[in-house]
């Protein structure tokens, strides 16, 4: 059932599929939050409380299960070249500020009502193949940090195939909230004892010229365009596409101020940069959430493993399975492929063109080839 925009929403549900979709994007949130504690040095509790309180910020502005990931540039690029708190805190500022004007002035809600459908599926389609990399990533070449819990590579990857089967072919029973509570099982059989209580240590990272230049040029830039093709255009797009009406709270310029905001908050703590997903929407959606009880369960975990067992935290995240982190984001993955669906002839060429393009390089450079390519077109059919 749709509601129409300015009416009451729909009535927020707890059930047990809210439950287990509240916990379908963990395959993109827990490694990325791993890697940036363990390998940059960001406290555990800044990295999750800026993710939980967007989601519950989330689930009161949009009435709907709007995702919160990290951003998964920025964090690649920042895990990989070991960059420090300060420089991540800068680039969580920057992009906050700059994704709060953006939002607010009317910028991306313009530019969203000319950006091509084609393009934004062929955004959908290369986050989907991402997913179904660093999934493969996950199990082929298991990060050090995680624990394999003594299993080899190939019993990974046969597992988190499982998983993906199970998801897939999900009928009546809540797949998702089973295997996260198989995983949670698995952390607390294998933890070494009773974990630190409270919140781990909070701070304004201390901030000058040159964190604010490596950040920019590092960090900020290469996100930019993935951030507003998929965090407000793609998700957007998806959200009207699962839910029509009902998503009409859902504009991409306001996306776009919701993660600035976040992200300003994140970078004050020294936090874990965040974004909103259309693959994190499409997770939710597809593993059983159609209120806001998903964003408000999973906000609420997180914001409670954050102050409360924050000090502890690293090595019970470390812990969780890798094949049902892996499995749950391949799932995702193919089921965001699956938005091209509804695409057909030329536009179908071009979203996957633009997918792939994306995907062998960047984002970026997809949508400027497809741009040009585009304007090309019209140019000729006029003359």
């Amino acid at each position: 059932m749709t509601t129409a925009v300015g009416a009451a929403p729909e009535a927020i549900r707890f059930d047990r599929w809210e439950l287990g979709a509240a916990f379908a994007d963990l395959g993109v949130l827990i490694p990325i939050a791993v890697a940036l504690i363990v390998r940059n040095g960001l406290s555990p509790t800044a990295v999750l409380l800026p993710a939980g309180l967007l989601y519950l910020g989330a689930a009161c502005l949009y009435r709907l299960p709007i995702p919160v990931q990290p951003l998964k540039a920025f964090g690649a690029i920042a895990i990989a070249q070991g960059l420090g708190v300060e420089e991540i805190a800068a680039g969580a500022l920057l992009l906050g500020a700059i994704f709060v004007v953006l939002g607010t002035s009317g910028l991306v809600d313009a530019a969203a009502r000319i950006f091509p459908r084609q393009l934004v599926r062929g955004v959908q389609l290369t986050v989907g193949l991402l997913f179904l990399e660093i999934a493969w990533g996950l199990v082929a070449d298991p990060p050090p940090a995680f624990s394999t819990h003594g299993l080899s590579s190939t019993w990974l990857i046969v597992l988190a195939l499982v998983v993906v089967a199970s998801l897939l072919v999900r009928r009546r029973i809540p797949i998702a909230l089973v295997l996260v509570v198989a995983g949670g099982a698995v952390v607390a059989a294998t933890a070494q004892g009773a974990p630190e209580l409270g919140p781990s240590t909070l701070g304004f990272p201390p901030l000058d010229a040159s964190a604010f230049s490596t950040a920019l040029v590092a960090l900020v830039l290469p996100q930019l365009p993935l951030s507003f093709a998929n965090s407000c255009l793609a998700t957007a797009d998806a959200a009207r596409t699962y839910f029509g009406e009902r998503a009409g709270r859902v504009r991409a310029g306001r996306l776009a101020t919701s993660l600035g905001v976040a992200n300003l908050f994140g970078g004050a703590i020294g936090g874990m940069p965040v974004c909103h997903g259309a693959g994190g929407l499409t997770a939710h959606y597809s593993f059983g959430a159609r209120t806001a009880g998903a964003p408000l369960l999973i906000g609420t975990t997180l914001v409670g493993a954050a102050l409360l067992l924050g000090a502890g935290l690293a090595p019970l995240l470390a812990a969780f399975p890798l094949s049902i982190l892996a499995g749950l984001l391949a799932g995702a993955g193919l089921l965001h492929i699956g938005l091209l669906r509804d695409l057909q002839g030329r536009q179908l060429l071009g979203a996957v063109g633009v997918g792939l393009l994306g995907f062998a390089t960047n984002i970026a450079l997809a949508l400027l080839v497809a741009l040009v390519f585009l304007g090309a077109a019209r140019t000729l059919r006029r003359h």
